[in-house]
């Protein structure tokens, strides 16, 4: 590992200043993360900036705005909020699903959103990777893909995020907040992730120079409603090879409202609108479940390892409704 400094940010200018004084520098919240790729060599920050003394740690609720969550606010302390278990229960399942419990303790929520791939060419060095070294190939797409993408790739790059709380905010249309030298702004997470494209290098929509401040959900009663639903190779600490955030309405048989989004299948966490679209207002059954969930995945490209993730994601999306559709009638 090269050397590096480091310093503490007490402020938000403070932090936004301290980024701007080395070209290469990097924010540093729980490094769960950016410290693996530090060993690995992928990152080689000149100056890591520690974000942990930023007033960012609070999480606060309201009928009215919603549920703002401060970016250094820890995922432990995220999952375990009451206000969070009870209005947006999908979020609360979503990160405890991630990771182990002393990660948890570290992660922070800004740190997840910006987190990377877990493909393998991306870490290894001896291989080309356009992620990390633009315009060096993709050998996952005739390598080894069997946890890639099956839909919104491209032929510069198949890999997947691998955030599990990523995938429960888009589905309750998460905002963004950040800071630059120019002041404050909003990304919604539609425009957070761009799409993969011939740049899959350039991840986020976010200016040069930005520091995630915070998270808003929008006041959505229907998140009260909500499931996370994982599929990994193994029971705990693994990242997921398809998962579902969902919220359901149901009144007298009727789909009156519903948030769905994938995880695992996509460069950045899918939101299902297409399926979404074809379910409100229909019936609240398996067979306009399993209907919707074939509209949205007639989009899917799967390569020859990983055409599982199909039936996998259309059988998520059968099993999860179904089960918020019977726990509504009781």
């Amino acid at each position: 590992m090269r050397e590096f400094g480091y310093e503490r940010a007490l402020d938000v200018p403070g932090a936004v200043a301290l980024l701007g004084t080395a070209p290469d520098a990097r924010f540093l919240g729980g490094g769960t993360n950016l410290v693996d790729l530090m060993k690995a060599g992928v990152e080689r920050p000149s100056l890591l900036i520690d974000l942990r003394e930023l007033p960012l740690g609070e999480i606060e609720f309201s009928h009215d705005t919603g549920l703002r969550i401060g970016a250094t606010v820890t995922n432990s302390d995220l999952a375990a909020h009451p206000e969070v278990r009870r209005h947006y229960p999908a979020l609360a399942q979503a990160v405890l699903a991630g990771a182990s419990g002393q990660l948890r303790n570290m992660a922070t929520v800004g740190g997840n959103l910006l987190q990377r791939t877990r493909c393998g060419y991306f870490t290894d060095l001896s291989k080309p990777c356009n992620k990390r070294s633009p315009g060096s190939g993709c050998p996952a797409l005739t390598g080894e893909h069997r946890n890639h993408a099956i839909l919104g790739a491209s032929g510069h790059c198949v890999a997947t995020h691998p955030s599990d709380m990523a995938v429960a905010l888009a589905a309750f249309d998460a905002v963004i907040s950040y800071e630059t030298a120019d002041g404050p702004g909003e990304l919604t997470m539609d425009e957070f992730y761009r799409p993969v494209g011939d740049t899959p290098h350039i991840e986020t929509a976010l200016p040069p120079g930005a520091l995630i401040t915070g998270v808003t959900l929008p006041p959505a009663p229907v998140a009260a409603h909500s499931r996370y639903r994982k599929v990994r190779e193994r029971a705990s600490y693994a990242f997921a090879i398809g998962s579902l955030a969902a919220a359901l309405d149901v009144q007298d048989g009727v789909v009156r409202e519903v948030r769905l989004a994938f995880g695992a299948v996509a460069s950045r966490p899918w939101r299902a609108r297409t399926a979404e679209r074809a379910l409100t207002g229909g019936p609240a059954s398996a067979e306009a479940f399993a209907a919707a969930a074939d509209a949205e995945l007639a989009a899917a490209e799967a390569l020859p390892q990983n055409g599982y993730k199909v039936p996998l994601t259309r059988n998520l999306i059968v099993a999860v409704l179904t089960g918020l559709t019977e726990e509504a009638a009781r």
